[in-house]
């Protein structure tokens, strides 16, 4: 081996692909006749002079080596393939995929449950409408002049006359206050003896 080819360079000093093919240079020189000396080539484009096949100071394992035949270029080998353990990545992925699908069911349930529980509310709702409404009216149907005179009496109050005024910055009192005379309604309470 020369030191071109140790030192990675073709003999005109460019650098060897990585893909391992030759150089353009390459090509041309295997192609040049076996008469042309590449020592002088080298001086030509100015490089420094390197040893050659055909010199002396090969070692001798070189020099039995024949010119006609080249030496085999070393090229980098692709990584060895990685073998990850698949047992662990498939069955993350049945976990994820199981999970989702009990997530999304889970999801499902509680939206339905939460459906039916607003259908509930939602009709206790209007019942309580309903009713609201049903109070209101028996509470403006008891405000009425004539339901409020009969209430009165059931109680056993009686109609009062004119009433007596007292004027708050002086004190004085204006009419004379008398009680309330006439006796109590036959329905009432303090008419039957309650």
């Amino acid at each position: 081996m020369n030191v071109d080819q140790r030192d990675g360079r073709d003999a005109v000093g460019q650098r060897a692909p990585r893909s391992g093919g030759r150089t353009a240079a390459q090509r041309t020189t295997r192609a040049a006749p076996a008469g042309l000396d590449r020592r002088g080539e080298t001086r030509a484009r100015g490089a420094r002079e390197f040893l050659t096949q055909g010199s002396a100071a090969l070692r001798p394992a070189e020099r039995t080596r024949t010119t006609s035949t080249p030496a085999p270029r070393l090229r980098v080998a692709p990584p060895p393939p990685v073998s990850v353990p698949r047992a662990p990545f498939v069955g993350l992925i049945l976990v994820l995929v199981v999970g989702g699908v009990l997530g999304i069911l889970l999801l499902n349930t509680k939206i339905n449950e939460n459906a039916f529980r607003k259908a509930e509310l939602q009709e206790q709702q209007a019942k309580l409408d309903v009713n609201q409404q049903q109070l209101e009216k028996k509470i403006a149907d008891q405000k009425a002049p004539g339901n409020l005179t009969a209430n009165a009496r059931k109680l056993g109050l009686v109609e009062a006359g004119d009433p007596a005024y007292i004027r708050l910055p002086d004190g004085k009192m204006i009419g004379v206050p008398h009680p309330a005379e006439g006796a109590p309604a036959i329905t009432s309470q303090q008419g039957n003896g309650g």
